[in-house]
């Protein structure tokens, strides 16, 4: 056999048992932390995603954020654990119709967050029946505003992702814009206006 082809490579490195060893060490290992890691985000990821709510909408308010605003809700720690599953089960639910669905659904619970940091007294299931009901006509509007982002997207990837430590806060700052923008147009139909 020709000792520089790739077949050839590929069975002088997969026979040697250690390097087998190592290869398998190491999918296990990263398999491993992206379970922890998910199962993290599922149970703080709602406390920190309501305070990273809060942060842009001081933000966009401006009434001074603070890094403290990002873990501000950990004492509603159930609530966002709650939005969380729920959020990621319906659209899980919505997936397994087609694609598209899901896309849809996750369109529709977007502003769950927001809307459960504003409404302490709301439960993650009337937050996300909110978020519904605000979103109802808007989907295509939100669809629309984070494609903008695509041009500054490609470039960040190109950075090997480093671009997106800076593109990624604009992006949540302009849906807690979008989020106001909603809820005056809301108050602005209740009124009559």
């Amino acid at each position: 056999p020709d000792p520089l082809s790739f077949q050839h490579t590929v069975d002088s490195i997969t026979s040697d048992p250690s390097v087998t060893a190592f290869l398998f060490a190491a999918l296990a290992m990263v398999s491993i932390i992206a379970i922890v890691y998910l199962i993290i985000m599922l149970v703080v990821g709602g406390a920190v995603s309501m305070g990273y709510a809060k942060f842009n909408l001081n933000l966009i308010n401006k009434t001074g954020p603070d890094i403290k605003d990002l873990f501000s809700e950990m004492g509603r720690f159930k609530a966002g654990f709650v939005m969380q599953f729920l959020r990621g089960l319906y659209i899980l639910l919505w997936s397994f119709l087609l694609v598209i669905p899901g896309i849809i659904a996750s369109y529709s619970y977007k502003m769950a967050p927001y809307i459960l940091m504003e409404n302490p007294d709301m439960t993650a299931s009337q937050a996300i029946t909110a978020s519904k009901q605000l979103m109802k006509g808007n989907k295509w509007r939100l669809f629309c505003l984070e494609f903008s982002f695509i041009g500054w997207s490609l470039l960040s990837a190109i950075t090997l992702g480093i671009g997106m430590l800076f593109l990624r806060p604009y992006m949540e700052a302009a849906g807690a814009a979008f989020y106001r923008e909603l809820k005056w147009e809301e108050k602005k139909a209740q009124a009559g206006m």
